[in-house]
Formats: structure tokens, C-alpha cells, sequence
């Protein structure tokens, strides 16, 4: 059960790194967070498809997403792991992530991300991301 929402999320996002081009959080729910990025042609690499670590960069701050959006504002839970998979050349308009824990534990998440260019149902990346979750204060 996510315990932020969509603003609360994209604040922290904000917050954390306020000099930075950032992702907007599109949805939250109990299943997954949704995520996407808006691709320019500064996103692109020869071939016309966008770059590998775009897409990885992608992967990693969903995650991060999601795990906020079910434990809070941890802010301090960093990547021990990622794994991705490129699949198929994705379009150059705006890439979509969908992020769903596949286990939360007491000091390490795995989630699962999706990713596929807006529009589109065709996954251009497939990752798995690790990371390791500070302990939380006691109340």
C-alpha cells in the first residue's frame, strides 16, 4: 500500500535534486509506480534511438521511486544492484518506466522495471534493481 502520493513523490524527486532534469511520477498505486521522461534530441545517440544510459538512469530513479512510495522518505536508500536488459530500439518521444517491488525487506528492496516509449505497449528494457535501505528511525 503506497503511503505517498503522486506530489508527495515528485517532491522529494525535486528536493533531492533540484539542479537536475528530472522524471515525473505520473501514477501510484498498490502495484506499481508509473514514471516518465521526457526524451529530447540531447537523449539520443547515433542511430536515432536513445541513449543506453538514459534508459539505465531511468530504471534506477523508478526504483527509487517505488521503494520511497512504499517506506516513506528514505532518501538515503542507495543502488547495491542493477541489471538491464535492452530489448528493441525504443522511439524518441517521451520513456516510460513501470516500477514494482518484487520484495521488500527490512534493509533491501528488489524491484522490477519496465520500460517502453509512451504510446506504445512493446517493452524497450527489462531491469532489475537492488538497493539497500538505510535503518529506519525508531518512533
Amino acid at each position: 500500500m503506497p503511503i505517498l502520493s503522486v506530489d508527495e513523490l515528485q517532491a522529494i524527486l525535486q528536493s533531492g535534486f533540484p539542479d537536475a532534469d528530472m522524471p515525473h511520477v505520473e501514477e501510484v498505486n498498490d502495484d506499481f509506480v508509473l514514471v516518465s521522461y521526457a526524451i529530447t534530441d540531447r537523449h539520443g545517440r547515433p542511430g536515432g534511438t536513445v541513449a543506453g544510459p538514459v534508459m539505465m538512469s531511468l530504471a534506477d530513479t523508478s526504483a527509487w521511486v517505488v521503494i520511497m512510495s512504499q517506506i516513506g522518505p528514505i532518501v538515503l536508500a542507495v543502488t547495491t544492484s542493477l541489471h538491464i536488459d535492452f530489448l528493441r530500439k525504443p522511439e524518441l518521444t517521451d520513456l516510460m518506466a513501470r516500477a514494482r517491488i518484487l520484495k521488500l525487506g527490512t534493509r533491501l528492496a528488489v524491484v522490477d522495471v519496465e520500460l517502453f516509449s509512451r504510446g506504445s505497449t512493446e517493452l524497450v528494457a527489462k531491469s532489475q534493481v537492488t538497493y539497500s535501505i538505510p535503518p529506519r528511525p525508531t518512533p
